[in-house]
């Protein structure tokens, strides 16, 4: 890389491209402009734009195993163009559901929901699982300077009861509101935690089944269980089996995010979503930021071996960013089966994401990525307005994000560290220990996106261009990027499992191992 910008002064220029107020720089890659042109090439005959035709236009061939279509681009769709499943327009359904969560979150913030003992509901806790989690959590967090002062939200995910316990260990029942986030209304981790809450609640109101209405509402499709949960039914969000849940904040699963920020502040998220949409279905491909960093990834994966990808927000508001595409890429493109259903022996497809939030992360595993021996491409995010004017604070922090990209791409050679060290008057046979232990390969590859500042449209704008990033991917690999299969197994045999774990006779229906496990908690267990 350091040749090629010699060779090449406007490489920047040539290699970096803005929408949407999203500003990407690819230049500091593996990559010349043939590179370019044939990786290009690759996504035309992958036919990417004949897909993401039939995506946008609710075919249900982006998900055929499970006769699908993928239409989260519609609950953004702010243009409200009609969008058709099975020959109907879905906005209309959307639209509803979206004045909905205007109605509730509006008589929220103004006080004017009030729990079981009279008094104005202030804190939100959000009981999902995966999507119905990751999804609000990120946002709520991005997007903290915009919350409602005085409203608090909370998460639970994690089946472990310490998870709902020490929630609610924070929170005043008589101002509480539970969001209860299951389709089905049957997913197991949720409905749990959800029943928890409600023995909980009304433990602490001492009152009875009438108090539920007053403190849980329900994002789910099942009336019947909604109702016989006690939640008024009133009360209760629809979504549609064209999100999955990975895609899904941009839908009445992002309630916990309105709730605290604002409808028009989720609108406007909402938008940015819909700017990066109309973006990727015009741009054309050389110019198409979700096209551009798909092939990046795949030039990494496929061609150079790499195992896994960072994503480095310079931006503490952002730290879980990294965590809720770590769900859409791993859960989207983890597939080794083609769309033929044949097995993929011969290239890979999705690779592993993983990432915290700089300048953290610089003091924990950057070693890896400047000295290690694998190659591991990274994606550093960072604004040029910071929410919180605080000194020096934010030039500190922009420093070290420049200087980050700039160390990865150019490295130290042994000539450049033992001039160093000679300056330093380093002895003699000290210098020849150190040169290689202080050298830098370099050439590892990064891309720099850079946002204006962390607003809910820019949010909007960046969750969209990952999301579409991974859809190209899919489409080049030949995959379903919009089931997920793999989460399935697991769930089964826990279920098989569950009865085991009661009385005391041993198991004996599983392997050695799993038997053996299950055996030494049963002995081992506590009588209370």
């Amino acid at each position: 890389m350091r040749e090629l910008f010699a060779r090449d002064p406007k490489r920047f220029e040539s290699m970096s491209r803005e929408a949407c107020g999203v500003f990407v720089d690819y230049s500091k890659h593996r990559a010349t402009d043939e590179t370019w042109k044939l990786l290009l090439a690759l996504a035309k005959q992958a036919d990417v734009e004949g897909w993401r035709t039939r995506m946008f236009s609710g075919d249900k061939s982006l998900n055929g195993t499970e006769d699908r279509a993928v239409l989260h681009v519609a609950l953004r769709n702010r243009s409200n163009r009609p969008i058709t499943v099975d020959g109907s327009d879905v906005m209309p359904e959307v639209n509803a559901v979206l004045a909905k969560m205007r109605g509730f979150t509006d008589k929220l913030r103004a006080g004017k929901w009030l729990g079981h003992t009279g008094k104005a509901i202030d804190t939100v806790v959000n009981i999902g699982i995966g999507g119905s989690d990751l999804g609000p959590v990120m946002a709520t967090e991005a997007l903290r300077p915009y919350w409602k002062p005085g409203m608090q939200v909370h998460f639970v995910s994690n089946i472990d009861g310490t998870h709902i316990a020490e929630v609610c260990k924070h929170v005043d029942p008589e101002r509480t509101l539970f969001i209860v986030a299951s389709k089905t209304f049957t997913t197991q981790e949720t409905i749990t935690n959800a029943k928890s809450a409600r023995t909980w609640l009304l433990e602490r109101l001492k009152a009875g089944n009438e108090a539920v209405a007053k403190h849980f509402v329900a994002l789910s499709t099942n009336a019947k269980e909604v109702s016989a949960f006690g939640i008024d039914t009133e009360n209760m969000f629809p979504f549609w089996d064209w999100v999955g849940g990975r895609y899904s904040l941009w839908s009445a699963i992002g309630l916990s995010i309105a709730c605290v920020i604002g409808m028009d502040n989720f609108e406007e998220l909402l938008a940015g979503g819909h700017d990066m949409d109309n973006h990727f279905q015009t741009a054309p491909l050389a110019e198409n930021l979700p096209v551009l960093m798909g092939m990046i990834g795949v030039w990494y994966n496929d061609f150079w071996g790499a195992e896994t990808h960072a994503i480095l927000p310079y931006d503490q508001y952002m730290h879980r960013f990294p965590a809720y595409f770590q769900q859409g890429d791993m859960e989207s493109n983890g597939k080794s089966v083609d769309r033929k259903g044949n097995r993929i022996t011969d290239y890979s497809t999705g690779p592993i994401i993983w990432g915290e939030p700089g300048t953290n992360g610089q003091h924990a595993f950057y070693q890896l990525i400047h000295q290690g021996t694998r190659i591991i491409p990274c994606d550093f995010i960072a604004p040029v307005e910071t929410h919180n004017r605080l000194g020096n604070h934010h030039e500190i922090l922009l420093a070290n994000f420049f200087a980050q990209t700039e160390a990865l791409m150019k490295g130290k050679t042994p000539e450049e560290v033992r001039a160093e060290l000679v300056a330093a008057k380093t002895p003699a046979d000290k210098i020849e220990m150190l040169v290689p232990q202080k050298t830098f390969p370099g050439n590892r590859p990064t891309t720099s996106i850079v946002v204006q500042k962390v607003t809910p449209r820019t949010l909007g704008s960046l969750i969209a261009l990952y999301e579409h990033k991974i859809f190209v991917q899919g489409i080049v690999w030949d995959i379903y990027s919009f089931d997920q299969w793999g989460v399935e197994l697991g769930k089964q045999l826990a279920q098989k499992i569950l009865p085991e774990l009661h009385g005391d006779a041993k198991v004996a229906s599983h392997d050695a191992s799993t038997n053996g496990l299950i055996n030494l908690y049963k002995s081992r267990r506590s009588s209370h």
